[in-house]
Parts: C-alpha cells; structure tokens; sequence
C-alpha cells in the first residue's frame, strides 16, 4: 500500500483559475459534494485550453477523451467560498497529457484537494488519437511542473 498524498503548495502551480462555489455544490453535510471536485478540475483545464486557442469545442477536428482521472480530498470546501485551481502537466506524450490540478480555499497555501487526469486527444469524427496540435503544446509546455 502506498504512502497517503501530501497537499501540494500553491507555489507548484503558475496558473490558476477562480471558481465561485454555488449554494447547490454543498450536500447535506454542508461542504463541498466530492464530485463537484471533477467539475471544477475540467472547468479549469478546458477553460484555459479555450482561453488560449488550443481546443475548439464546437467546431475543432480534434476533442479531447478523458482516460483516467483521480482526486485526493485534505480539507472541506463549502459555499459561500471562492476556490483557486492551479493547474500544471505533469507528463504529455504524442497525443495525451497529464493534468494536475489542485483546489485551493482563496488564498490558502496548500491545496485542499488534488488530483489528475489524462485526456488523450482523437480526431472529432473517427475518435482516433492525433498528435498534439502545435497551439496545444505550446499550452502544455507553459503548464509543465
């Protein structure tokens, strides 16, 4: 059995992105469902991959799959709060890449919850794997840890 995940530092992370809690991501236990968690880590990878010129959603010829994704969970997060996800590559091949994104309370120094996911990257029609586009690697070079 493997050693439990420490809460990475902002400091790992160079971009970040703000996200507002909403009255409907508490449960019943009034923090944060664990799969809004997901939510959040797609809105901040995905929203900077628009914001940037490498993904189209809407009309690219290439999408984005996720293969893999895993969150570690180190403090509560609850509305009303504003979470910062900082977001970084940990690893991209020819057609994936590795996303890490941790979730901090504003202004915290260390993350509250942390995890990944890899997107290997297919042509929109045949869902193929397709090489990086070069508007891509040059986010995921920005992004690398």
């Amino acid at each position: 059995m493997s050693a439990r995940p420490t809460p990475h530092h902002r400091s790992a992370f160079r971009v970040f992105r703000s996200i507002p809690t909403r009255w409907a991501d508490n449960d019943m236990y009034g923090h944060v469902n664990n799969v809004v968690y997901y939510g959040w880590f797609d809105t901040a990878v995905n929203a900077l991959l628009i914001e940037r010129g490498a993904l189209d959603v809407h009309h690219g010829d290439t999408i984005g799959f996720v293969v893999e994704t895993q969150c570690n969970y180190f403090a509560p997060l609850s509305f009303p709060q504003t979470v910062e996800a900082g977001v970084r590559v940990a690893h991209a091949g020819s057609s994936s890449v590795r996303y890490e994104i941790a979730l901090f309370a504003e202004g915290a120094e260390t993350a509250a919850a942390q995890g990944h996911f890899i997107h290997v990257y297919v042509d929109r029609t045949t869902h193929r794997p397709v090489t990086l586009s070069a508007a891509l690697q040059a986010v995921v070079d920005e992004l690398r840890g």
